[in-house]
């Protein structure tokens, strides 16, 4: 078994026992069983030409691997700040437009300290889009679609995801992602 990065460790954990367990993506169990989520940790990328050229690298490498069915790039030192992240987000999505990749791949976007727009940033409902660390989700737009074409009513998944993540409320989220941090299990 080759040796993966701590930010790979906490983020399979908090894939498999968030994001699974507490079904905040229906889709994700399919794809942690079969394996083909691809984990990739970029530590402390100096500049922007450098994120893109890994978000670029990843689009070969899933083009090159269908049974490779999504990526989830990692940054495990840099973009701390939520804001720094949300304009290297804007800057892949104008590259993927750039590109020609829009229809093809989507990015989702997951950080530490994600807030959504109008919400007090203690809101359970950020805990939905919270990760150990900030995290570029590659997904197949193909994929992603032939999904939610077999699941009944897919545009009720967010609003489930709030009513989840309300129910649970703020502490035992914080507590759920801290713990991802520790063990193999949260």
């Amino acid at each position: 078994m080759v040796n993966e990065s701590p930010a790979i460790s906490a983020t399979k954990v908090w894939v498999e026992q968030v994001i699974v367990k507490l079904n905040f993506c229906p889709f994700a169990k399919k794809e942690v069983l079969n394996q083909s989520i691809r984990y990739c940790d970029i530590a402390q990328p100096s500049t922007q030409v450098e994120l893109t050229s890994v978000l670029h690298q990843e689009i070969i490498y899933l083009n090159e691997n269908r049974q490779t069915e999504t990526t989830l790039i990692i940054v495990s030192k840099g973009l701390e700040s939520f804001f720094d992240y949300l304009d290297v987000l804007d800057k892949f999505e104008d590259w993927i437009d750039d590109n020609q990749y829009r229809g093809i791949y989507q990015i989702a976007s997951f950080h530490p300290d994600y807030c959504f727009e109008d919400e007090h940033y203690d809101a359970p409902s950020n805990y939905t889009n919270r990760s150990p660390y900030p995290v570029f989700h590659l997904l197949r737009e193909d994929s992603l679609e032939k999904a939610i074409a077999s699941y009944k009513h897919p545009e009720l998944i967010p609003q489930n995801n709030i009513n989840k993540a309300n129910d649970m409320g703020s502490s035992a989220l914080k507590e759920l992602l801290k713990r991802c941090f520790q063990s193999p299990q949260c």
